[in-house]
C-alpha cells in the first residue's frame, strides 16, 4: 500500500483501527482542529491581529490568488506564523495555529504594474514586523478547510476577497523601507536584510508580495521560500569555501516531527548531498521504500533539486550556516528518514529546523568515514547501506582526485 489515502481501507477503518499504520488519522485530526475553531469563523466579517501574514497561490500563474492571512483574534498573534520559533511544537499545533489564519483571497496578475489599494495595504502588511489591526471582508463564511503543504505552513479556512483594511499602521522597520526603495536586485536585497539579521520567512514575505528586486512581480509562496533559501544557500557557500577544512569526521543527528535528520561532516573539499526516504506507512511511503537524492559540487546543484524539491535548499542552509559560525568548510552528507509519525506534511521549515537543531546535537568525532557512518546506524531506521549506495558524494569519495595526481607527477 502506498502513503496516499486508500479509499477504500479508509472507509473499513474509519480512522479507529488506523490500519494505514500511522500513528494518527490524518483526516480525523482535520475534522478535530476544525471543530475548535469553528464557532469563531463563522462570519463574512473578520477583525483581529494578522501575524503579519500574506500567501500568494501558484495556481494559473501568471494569475493568481492572494490574499491577507487574519485571525479572528486580537493581540501579539505572531506565534501563529512564526516557523522558525516552532521548535518545541507538535503537527497538531501547527494544524491549530494554520486553522486560525481566514485568507481572504483575490487574483492578481504577478506583474505590479500598478498597486490598487487592496494590493497596497497588502504589501504594507508584509513590510510590517509585528502584528497588525486588520479587517477582512468575505463574499461567503470562510470555507473550513486545512491544506497542509510539503513546501509553505498548512494554508487554513478562505473565501474570496472583497474589502481588506489595515486599522492600524504597521511596524515597518527602517531597513526594510529602504531596502524596498532602493534600486536593488533581489539577489542583493535579500542578502542585505538576512545579514541585517531578518527572519528568512520575513524576506520570504516581501518577495512572495513583489517587493524585492528590480522587475517586481508577485512570487508564488512556495517559490518564494525555495528562492531566497537558495540565495542565502548560494552566498554562504562562496564564503565558506574559503575557509580550511575541519579536521575529522564529524556526526550529528536529532529527530524533529517524525523526521530524523543525521549529518555527517568530512574533513575535504566541499561538496553536499541530501539522501531522502519516506518509510513504510509514513505519509509519501510504499511498501519498498525507495532512497532519493540530489547533489552538488563546489560549482552548485546543476538545475533544480528535482527529487528532493525544497528539502534540498533547507537543508543545505541549515548546515551552511552551522560552518559559516566555525569559518570552517567540510563535504556534507545529510540523512532524512520520515515515519510514519509525521502524518501531515507542514512545510520545509521543519526540515531546516530539523537540520539546524541536528547541527546543535553532536552525537562525537571519528577518526575514519567508516566509523563516523556506523555511528548512525542504531538511529536510523532504514538499512544504511541502501543509504550508501545510492550516494553520489561516496562514490565520487572513491575517485583519485587532481592533487593525488598532481603529487605523484611531481614526486614519481
Amino acid at each position: 500500500m502506498t502513503g496516499l489515502f486508500n479509499s477504500k481501507l479508509c472507509a473499513v477503518c474509519k480512522g479507529r483501527k488506523l490500519l494505514c499504520g500511522r500513528p494518527t488519522c490524518p483526516i480525523l485530526e482535520r475534522f478535530r482542529v476544525a471543530r475548535r475553531v469553528e464557532s469563531k469563523l463563522n462570519r463574512r466579517e473578520i477583525f483581529g491581529s494578522s501575524p503579519p501574514s500574506v500567501f500568494v497561490g501558484e495556481y494559473g500563474y501568471p494569475k493568481v490568488r492572494i490574499g491577507p492571512l487574519v485571525p479572528p483574534i486580537e493581540g501579539n498573534t505572531s506565534n501563529l506564523d512564526s516557523p522558525l520559533k516552532w521548535g518545541d511544537k507538535s503537527i497538531k499545533d501547527i494544524l491549530y495555529y494554520r486553522s486560525l489564519l481566514v485568507m481572504g483571497e483575490t487574483k492578481a496578475d504577478v506583474h505590479v504594474r500598478r498597486s490598487g489599494r487592496i494590493l497596497g495595504e497588502i504589501q504594507e502588511l508584509a513590510m510590517s514586523v509585528k502584528p497588525v489591526d486588520s479587517e477582512i471582508l468575505l463574499k461567503r463564511k470562510p470555507i473550513m478547510k486545512i491544506l497542509p503543504s510539503e513546501f509553505a505552513p498548512p494554508v487554513g479556512p478562505k473565501a474570496e476577497l472583497l474589502d481588506f483594511e489595515l486599522t492600524e499602521n504597521p511596524k515597518i522597520p527602517r531597513r526594510t523601507d529602504y531596502v524596498v526603495s532602493d534600486e536593488l536586485k533581489a539577489e542583493q536585497a535579500i542578502m542585505r536584510l538576512y545579514n541585517w539579521g531578518f527572519d528568512e520567512y520575513y524576506i520570504t514575505r516581501l518577495l512572495s508580495a513583489g517587493l524585492l528586486g528590480l522587475n517586481r512581480k508577485l512570487v508564488p509562496t512556495r517559490w518564494s521560500i525555495t528562492a531566497v533559501q537558495d540565495t542565502i544557500g548560494k552566498n554562504l557557500r562562496r564564503e565558506v569555501l574559503q575557509y580550511p577544512e575541519i579536521s575529522d569526521y564529524e556526526v550529528y543527528f536529532h529527530e524533529f516531527l517524525g523526521n530524523r535528520y543525521g549529518v555527517v561532516l568530512m574533513p575535504e573539499s566541499y561538496a553536499f548531498e541530501l539522501l531522502e526516504v519516506w518509510l513504510r506507512g509514513s505519509l509519501f511511503g510504499s511498501g519498498e521504500p525507495q532512497v532519493i537524492h540530489d547533489y552538488e559540487d563546489f560549482r552548485g546543484i546543476k538545475g533544480y533539486a528535482v527529487e528532493t524539491t525544497g528539502a534540498y535548499y533547507a537543508a543545505r542552509l541549515s548546515v551552511l550556516e552551522a560552518l559559516r559560525t566555525r569559518r570552517r568548510s567540510a563535504r556534507i552528507l545529510v540523512f532524512r528518514e520520515v515515519t510514519p509519525r509525521y502524518y501531515a506534511p507542514v512545510g520545509v521549515w521543519q526540515i531546516r529546523l530539523g537540520v539546524k537543531k541536528a547541527m546543535g546535537n553532536p552525537l562525537g568525532r571519528f577518526s575514519t568515514l567508516e566509523e563516523a557512518l556506523n555511528s548512525l546506524r542504531g538511529f536510523l531506521e532504514h538499512p544504511l547501506e541502501r543509504y550508501l549506495e545510492k550516494s553520489w558524494l561516496l562514490r565520487l569519495r572513491k575517485q583519485r582526485t587532481l592533487d593525488y595526481y598532481l603529487k605523484n607527477l611531481y614526486n614519481p
